[in-house]
């Protein structure tokens, strides 16, 4: 069992950022919540594109790739707009939200969780899980929202400057 929060900080401390934090994060659902595919991204409403800024399966899911989103849509709403996670615990479920359901599915995938990361208001991000059929229980989506602070640090920690290394 991880030590959580000594093993967040060290990676805080990585230079490597932001990817030293989600890897750190992305261990951390996987001890807890369980996952077996993680990924992060931000939202610009104004392009109405989802962007990925941490993958931990880049050749399915590689960094920089983006989905559309669906003004007025479920998730939209669900996530962005009322700041709640969304679940799906199949692939047909999935199917009516993501375009790429089919490459979720071909990665033995079936259920899925998005969790919102929430800071002053506005969802700066998202963490992104999927499982096998059935997984993302109401009882392990409230286990990974518990999770949120460590996500908003990563989500912070990613938009920041990056500082020159003398």
């Amino acid at each position: 069992m991880l030590d959580r929060w000594n093993f967040y900080l060290e990676a805080l401390a990585d230079t490597n950022q932001p990817a030293a934090i989600f890897a750190a994060l992305e261990a951390i659902i996987k001890e807890t919540v369980g996952t077996i595919l993680f990924t992060a991204t931000t939202h610009n409403t104004e392009t109405m594109r989802s962007s990925r800024i941490y993958s931990g399966n880049e050749d399915a899911y590689p960094l920089g790739g983006w989905k559309p989103l669906r003004p007025g849509g479920l998730w939209m709403e669900t996530v962005l707009v009322g700041k709640r996670p969304f679940s799906a615990m199949t692939i047909e479920e999935i199917a009516v939200v993501f375009p790429d359901y089919e490459l979720i599915r071909s990665l033995g995938c079936e259920s899925s969780m998005n969790l919102p990361v929430a800071v002053a208001g506005t969802v700066i991000g998202t963490v992104n899980l999927l499982h096998e059929k059935g997984y993302y229980t109401p009882a392990r989506v409230a286990e990974a929202a518990e999770l949120a602070p460590y996500a908003a640090i990563a989500f912070l920690t990613a938009a920041q400057p990056r500082a020159v290394t003398i």
